[in-house]
């Protein structure tokens, strides 16, 4: 599964991809057929001001998620839990 991440105004730095890779790279356990992933970073003027969307693409249609949290690491964590769910719903649907 190939993840695109979009950093907003900021260059992400290595280690914040990696992290995106190692919670994100595991989506596709829960829904085989996942396509692909965009993940968009971007900053906000709130105190939790770093926002994370994440888009999976599954056949004929896509899971959104959008979190903000104090940091990208626990809005990456946020999403990657609700995309969990999310996902094994999708299938569920699909394959009732």
């Amino acid at each position: 599964m190939e993840i695109k991440v979009q950093s907003i105004k900021f260059d992400a730095d290595q280690k914040l991809l990696d992290f995106i890779d190692k919670k994100l790279g595991k989506v596709d356990k829960f829904y085989e057929e996942v396509v692909g992933c965009e993940v968009d970073l971007s900053l906000l003027p709130d105190p939790d001001n770093k926002n994370v969307r994440v888009r999976v693409f599954v056949p004929g249609s896509e899971v959104i998620v959008e979190r903000n949290a104090d940091t990208f690491e626990n809005a990456i964590t946020e999403c990657a839990g609700i995309l969990k769910e999310k996902l094994v719903a999708v299938k569920e649907k699909r394959y009732k």
